[in-house]
């Protein structure tokens, strides 16, 4: 385990010094980005069905209570029920189709937890399960029939804004990302790079990039709506095509 001020050394800087030039390359702080990779090794370890005390202490963590304290932000539950994949977490789900192909919404008690386009609902259902692999994961088109239904009027163009309630997880990073893609106007696009500034890290395109990429809940958060420099697409994790297709028709809307 390295110090702040061992790093710094290691390339000839001051912690200061170092700290700030971190920062702006990744986008987090030192401090931050090692606390990412740490709960990194502890969901990889949980999942492998590692005890919780070795996983902790494996990672780095001097005590239990530290990880515990955040564990609803960072996990979404305690670890001891991540690491039994979730038993006992409703999850609810319903599918239906839209003009971007199936669509899949999931939500617990607290908010919607994840939204999915595909082409098979098998495949979607798959990867939901797949997350949360002993929730009480359920299907219920009929109970979730109201916020599909927002999911759809926006995507037709009735309903510009959407808002529902949401339940997911997030580094403090991914948040700002997050927020700052909402504030995006329906019918308008930014440039990663944009992003990147307006959440005060102008060289952390490539982290932008990332939080985009990670979205769990497409349309709810508008990451379709962020663009290269040169105009060209960048990546989309639901297929480029359907993205190309929802700035068009936003677009067009837009003009009406």
């Amino acid at each position: 385990r390295h110090t702040l001020g061992v790093l710094a050394g290691r390339v000839g800087l001051s912690r200061f010094h170092f700290q700030r030039a971190f920062t702006q390359a990744v986008g987090i702080s030192p401090r931050a980005f090692a606390e990412a990779c740490r709960l990194g090794q502890v969901k990889t370890a949980l999942r492998k069905g590692e005890r919780v005390a070795p996983a902790l202490y494996d990672a780095g963590y001097g005590s239990s209570s530290r990880l515990y304290e955040r564990a609803d932000t960072a996990l979404g539950m305690t670890p001891a029920t991540y690491r039994k994949g979730a038993p006992g977490i409703a999850i609810d789900f319903a599918i239906a189709d839209s003009p971007l192909g199936r669509l899949l919404l999931a939500a617990t008690s607290r908010g919607v937890c994840r939204v999915m386009i595909g082409k098979s609902d098998r495949a979607l259902e798959h990867d939901l399960r797949d997350e949360f692999p002993r929730a009480d994961v359920r299907r219920h088109d009929r109970m979730l029939s109201a916020q599909v239904r927002t999911l759809l009027d926006h995507l037709r163009g009735l309903s510009p804004r959407v808002e529902l309630p949401l339940d997911v997880r997030a580094t403090a990073f991914q948040w700002r990302v997050w927020r700052e893609l909402q504030a995006i106007p329906y019918g308008e696009t930014r440039t990663y790079q944009h992003v990147a500034a307006a959440i005060g890290r102008p060289t952390a395109t490539r982290a932008v990039a990332r939080a985009c990429a990670t979205n769990p809940v497409a349309l709810l958060i508008p990451c379709h709506r962020v663009v290269r420099t040169d105009g060209s697409m960048g990546g989309y994790r639901w297929g480029i095509s359907r993205k190309k297709k929802l700035i068009a028709q936003e677009r067009l809307r837009r003009m009406r």
